[in-house]
């Protein structure tokens, strides 16, 4: 039995009572952590059996669901690099993402094998295969698959590439991240601290395992063999019923789903949900009124905001009881991470100032696929520490934070994405915080247009609570929190914000679209 586990596959490994333990819910089917084994193992001897070499890149194009889970452990087990391909991107996305990565395999459905094939024609040395095929094959006895997995079990060591997950950038088409699994295994391990996750918790998966966040749900639960619920939704309602009726005790959501719970689930209200020990966000910075809101919905639930990025995976938390203190706040740094920022000259950012924020430890993604150059902006040598010191890579997020006088910090902005109108540098979150606070609306997204005076002009875009929201009203009654050249120019109001595969608002998109319709 392997102790200490230092790759994916090796939380896997078979414990007292795996039989009896229930690993993961899938709508009515659900598997036991012996019975998930047991396909992760058939997985690893069908991939070898179609000549899967040690490296090889997996791409795994599969709705949520049980296969997804044993296809990514499995390709673990068999030496392989697994690509979590999120089912709902369109067809070019997949081929470039399958592409990008050079997979000499792909992992889907039988309901998506005709369209990903017909998306992947002409990619050459490339494998499609069935899951249900995988875990149907007749041909495979459970001792051939059992001999087949042990013998690829240790070919690789910790530092070696686990996974690729790819992300949008503000620019160009999304790119690969590369994971070790030390990288993967250091965030379970980390996030199980923090959060005090064990072997009674029954977590609501509803994030795509594409995106690490949710990738690391299924890992932390798998370590500490707690229960995985598989769930899609899309009413805030149906999310407000699963954990009342699985029990859950511990869910992670990006912003969005907290603006469809606090204004859109009108259950919530009158339901009471006293399994929730905890819920979590990242992805991006939640209002402070729907904080408040959550607060007043949840009471016993301890609420962690964090923020993280998948070049690092997670770098701040802000503890439950600091929230009332620093609703603005995003915390201090993960177990076992440094976190600080740098301001734009190279130096250390004094309390107050703002700067550039960067992760120091053992999250530190192995770069881009394929992309050195794009890798040496965001991984770079310590700043402030020799080699001889103990420096090593650290990660540069782009993203602007501010540190206050007890080491926490705050989100400004990604460095990328401020406004800069008249000269001034303005931050979509803080305008955000201010619309968001007058109630009237369930999200709020702050871009900025181009304008012939100024610059950039400040631009709303948000989705209202009543469809008769006067905007002129609204824009008078915030005029007094925000300075002149803070102000919207227009608060534009839709029906719904665009949003990224991970459930992430989509800031690129909705400035690209009205860019151009905007005045020259």
């Amino acid at each position: 039995m392997i102790h200490s586990p230092y790759l994916v596959h090796h939380l896997l490994a078979p414990r007292e009572g795996d039989a009896d333990r229930v690993a993961l819910i899938d709508g009515p089917r659900w598997v036991s952590y012996h019975a998930f084994s047991q396909l992760a193992t058939r997985c690893a001897a069908s991939l070898a059996a179609h000549g899967l070499s040690p490296g090889d890149r997996v791409a795994i194009v599969l709705p949520k669901s049980i296969e997804e889970c044993w296809a990514i452990l499995g390709v673990s087990l068999a030496a392989g690099v697994f690509v979590p391909v999120n089912s709902v991107l369109r067809a070019h996305q997949i081929r470039h993402i399958v592409e990008d990565c050079g997979a000499r395999m792909v992992i889907c459905s039988s309901a998506l094998f005709e369209a990903i094939s017909e998306a992947l024609a002409g990619l050459e040395h490339l494998t499609i295969l069935r899951a249900e095929a995988i875990a149907g094959d007749a041909a495979i006895t459970s001792d051939a698959a059992t001999a087949a997995a042990s013998a690829r079990r240790d070919l690789a060591i910790g530092e070696d590439l686990a996974a690729i997950l790819y992300t949008s950038g503000s620019t160009g088409l999304p790119k690969g991240v590369m994971l070790s699994h030390r990288n993967l295994l250091a965030g379970s391990r980390i996030v199980v601290n923090y959060l005090g996750i064990t072997d009674q918790d029954r977590i609501l998966s509803l994030l795509p395992f594409s995106f690490d966040y949710g990738l690391n749900q299924l890992l932390t639960a798998i370590q500490q063999r707690a229960v995985t619920v598989l769930f899609s939704f899309q009413l805030g309602d149906e999310i407000v019923r699963a954990i009342s009726d699985h029990a859950i005790t511990g869910l992670a959501g990006v912003p969005t789903i907290w603006a469809i719970l606090t204004k859109a689930s009108p259950l919530l209200r009158h339901t009471r949900l006293p399994t929730l020990r905890y819920i979590t966000n990242s992805g991006g910075a939640v209002p402070t009124e729907t904080v408040r809101r959550l607060r007043e919905m949840l009471a016993d639930t301890r609420i962690f905001l964090m923020y993280g990025l998948t070049e690092a995976f997670r770098s701040t938390y802000l503890p439950p009881d600091e929230i009332d203190r620093r609703p603005m706040s995003i915390g201090k740094a993960i177990p076992e991470c440094e976190v600080f920022a740098v301001t734009p000259d190279g130096r250390r950012a004094r309390p107050g100032e703002p700067g550039i924020l960067v992760h120091r430890g053992p999250t530190v993604s192995l770069g881009y696929w394929s992309r050195p150059e794009d890798t040496a902006t965001v991984l770079r040598p310590h700043p402030f520490r020799s080699a001889a010191q103990g420096g090593e890579i650290v990660c540069y997020s782009g993203d602007l934070v501010v540190e206050d006088e007890e080491g926490f910090f705050s989100f400004v902005g990604r460095a990328d994405a401020m406004i800069k109108s008249s000269g001034y540098r303005i931050s979509p979150t803080e305008v955000e915080e201010v619309l968001m606070a007058t109630g009237a609306f369930r999200q709020v997204a702050v871009i900025g247009l181009p304008d012939p005076l100024a610059g950039q002009k400040v631009h709303a875009v948000a989705v209202p609570l009543e469809k008769e929201a006067g905007v002129h009203d609204i824009l008078q009654s915030i005029s007094h929190r925000l300075p002149a050249f803070m102000m919207p120019r227009m608060i534009e109001l839709v029906d719904a914000l665009p949003t990224t595969p991970n459930g992430k608002l989509d800031y690129p998109l909705l400035a690209q679209q009205r860019s151009k319709h905007a005045p020259a």
